[in-house]
């Protein structure tokens, strides 16, 4: 599972989402979480991507 939108920045023209996505660790196991910000076109595929 994935939080989705948790801000909305805004700078010039362009439209940047920070996306937190969490991701079970291969090596320990445990849950991290990857954060980025980023395009608000680009969320769906950033959030579908598997590792």
């Amino acid at each position: 599972m994935a939080k989705k939108t948790v801000a909305t920045l805004q700078t010039g023209s362009k439209k940047l989402t920070k996306v937190i996505r969490m991701v079970k660790s291969p090596k320990s196991g445990a849950y991290v979480f990857e954060e980025r910000v980023m395009n608000a076109d680009d969320v769906t595929d950033f959030l579908n991507k598997k590792k």
